[in-house]
């Protein structure tokens, strides 16, 4: 049913500490309809303006020094630009129905067109950093009406780009420039384009003009998800997992309006979104946004725990791989001592991390669950809680939460598995989005009796606590044999010279997969390959998923929201493995180095192989028989390229 807005409700608050499943259930005793009333995104930014008036909810920084005076609005000013938002995509002939894409780094103008454009329509967030193509791709599925772009190339060329997409996507009106923050004067604007601030302020910002009465089912957001490789798919939100998002948030972190926090995390995606910004501003918190890089700033990483000083922030929150990069960026006097609580989640935290950061800072680290098909959060570790690493708290309340067995194809069979037990995670929960918009995407996305099969593994502990160990996809079979990569990764994470390591399985032509591992290390640190995989070897009792090799590498590959990014490291375990066969061929039949066939990753998602015509000399042809047969052997995608012809084995 459709809430009226003649009256104000309650700002979110937390009555008691969550510390165990039974506050989880003590949460429950009261029918969720009667806990959250509250039914859309915009009413909760009334209820907070109504609340909280001139108390900041944001605040941007315009660079990553601490003495630089921020940018900060009330939650009064956010709620007026929020209806002068909505009010203008209206007039431009926004409907409910309608999408309004956004193509903008960390501003304070996100937050309008974020929300904004949810009370007029459907947002649509997107990543910068992908390919014109894929931009134009989620653009044309979800029929962009709308297109919100940040007025410059000097993040992430967004300008550019989006002057590019205006002559792909048919469906789209209107392009709105936003302009930086510290520009000076607008500059004249291309045929089709607005300028945002200017019109925005010509609109009403005490309501809707619209009249629009927003219910739970509406749908709030598309979030794209899975772009990394191939097509991304688009992530239905309603409204009401969103609002769930946040007040289960605020209820198990014990949140309060004297907290603050800084998000760093990239506002295109679900946990910059909702976990950290609908949440903190839907229980009055202040959050601080650190310049339009975010914690891409290097500025930003190396005067960190001085902005934490200066802004007293009350929490902290980031990727595994930022923590890492923070543990090497002393305190140096300054006062962390505002802190109360440290989360991170996207990514599993190494027990080494951890205990990295409650030695040097003092401060436990908190882990969580989230996915974009649980509207950002599933499971959360509350303050107070000291879990050890992999371990992801308590489900939401409401929510409900099995674990089962695998088949033998790596899916999600019907049997539960006892506490204890390693299985698939399935949910069902108020926040489960709305599907995928393309109804082919659904098909594997939950089992035939409607839980969302998840792809991670874990378990349950006495204390129905949730443990993550990793994704099902990730796990390395060796001869049938499932190998948990987090043991050998926790292994190797133990050496005070690792910075990040993970284990991914390298293809072989007997045993199917080898377990092999990747590390970064330490700024400083001096070790030796052999002598880390001695280290992890000696520290993984399981005969068969002792590692086979270690390399170091200068950085991981990361996804774009600070991700460690495993198909690629499989690439690169695939392409040594094809590269040591090569090698072997090459020193039988004595290749000369400049006839030996040239390797590089397959623009199919493979290895590339590219023959020379006298490899082998006048044994070339049993030569290039070999090597065709040594690599239809290999449980990988090769591209054989002979002589101009190509084939794949």
């Amino acid at each position: 049913m459709a809430t009226s807005y003649t009256s104000f409700g309650q700002p979110f608050i937390c009555e008691f500490p969550v510390r165990s499943i039974d506050d989880v259930r003590r949460l429950e005793a009261i029918p969720l309809e009667q806990a959250l009333p509250v039914q859309s995104t915009y009413e909760i930014f009334r209820n907070s303006a109504h609340a909280f008036g001139d108390k900041t909810a944001l605040t941007f920084l315009r660079s990553g020094n601490p003495d630089d005076e921020p940018i900060r609005w009330s939650y009064a000013h956010l709620l007026a630009g929020i209806h002068q938002t909505a009010n203008l995509l209206y007039r431009l002939g926004v409907q409910a129905g309608d999408t309004v894409a956004i193509l903008l780094p960390g501003c304070l103008d996100y937050h309008l067109a974020l929300w904004g454009g949810e009370a007029a329509g459907i947002v649509q967030p997107l990543n910068p950093l992908l390919t014109d193509e894929k931009l134009v791709s989620l653009m044309n599925t979800a029929r962009a009406k709308v297109l919100f772009a940040y007025g410059s190339d000097a993040e992430s060329q967004i300008w550019s780009k989006a002057l590019r997409l205006r002559d792909h996507v048919p469906t789209l009106t209107h392009v709105l420039r936003v302009a930086p923050h510290d520009e000076a004067s607008t500059p004249a604007l291309p045929d089709g384009v607005l300028d945002f601030a200017a019109l925005r302020a010509q609109e009403a910002d005490d309501r809707l003009v619209s009249g629009r009465q927003i219910e739970a089912t509406d749908i709030a957001a598309y979030f794209h998800t899975g772009g990394t490789t191939g097509a991304p798919k688009l992530a239905r939100h309603s409204h009401g997992a969103q609002v769930f998002t946040a007040w289960a948030s605020v209820k198990l972190q014990g949140l309060a309006p004297h907290d603050v926090t800084i998000n760093g995390y990239p506002l295109f995606h679900v946990a910059g979104v909702l976990p950290a910004s609908l949440t903190a501003l839907s229980a009055g918190i202040e959050t601080v946004m650190p310049t339009p890089s975010l914690m891409r700033n290097r500025e930003v990483i190396a005067n960190y725990w001085r902005l934490i000083e200066k802004y007293r922030a009350t929490s902290v929150s980031a990727v595994p791989t930022v923590l890492a990069a923070l543990t090497n960026v002393p305190l140096a006097g300054a006062d962390i001592s505002s802190i109360r609580y440290c989360r991170t989640g996207a990514a599993p935290l190494s027990p080494e991390l951890q205990a990295r950061f409650k030695r040097l800072f003092g401060l436990h680290v908190h882990e969580s669950l989230g996915m974009t098909e649980m509207a950002g959060i599933s499971s959360i570790t509350p303050p107070g809680v000291e879990a050890p690493a992999g371990c992801v708290g308590f489900r939401l309340p409401y929510a409900q939460l099995r674990i089962v067995a695998l088949d033998g194809n790596g899916n999600p069979s019907g049997r539960d598995v006892p506490v204890g037990e390693q299985g698939m995670l399935l949910f069902k929960s108020p926040n489960l989005f709305s599907g995928f918009l393309d109804p082919a995407d659904n098909a594997n996305a939950f089992t035939a009796d409607g839980w969302l099969a998840t792809g991670d593994l874990g378990m349950l502990d006495s204390e129905q606590r949730l443990h993550l160990s990793g994704r099902s996809k990730d796990l390395i079979i060796r001869g049938g044999h499932n190998i948990d990569p987090k043991m050998i990764e926790d292994a190797l994470g133990a050496h005070p010279a690792v910075q990040i390591c993970a284990a991914v399985g390298a293809p072989d032509a007997y045993a199917g997969e080898l377990p092999v591992l990747f590390a970064t290390l330490v700024p400083g640190s001096t070790v030796t390959e052999a002598e880390l995989l001695a280290f992890a070897a000696q520290r993984v009792d399981e005969g068969p998923a002792k590692p086979k090799t270690v390399t170091i590498v200068e950085t991981m590959p990361m996804t774009n929201v600070g991700k460690l990014y495993k198909p690629a490291l499989r690439l690169l375990a695939a392409q040594s493995v094809v590269g040591a066969l090569i090698d072997e061929l090459c020193r039988e039949f004595a290749v000369d180095a400049d006839a030996r066939p040239q390797l590089q990753a397959s623009e199919h998602g493979g290895v590339q192989v590219t023959l020379t015509p006298n490899a082998g000399g006048a044994r070339s042809t049993e030569f290039h028989e070999r090597l065709r047969a040594a690599l239809a052997a290999l449980p990988v995608k090769t591209r054989l390229v002979d002589f101009g012809k190509d084939g794949s084995t």
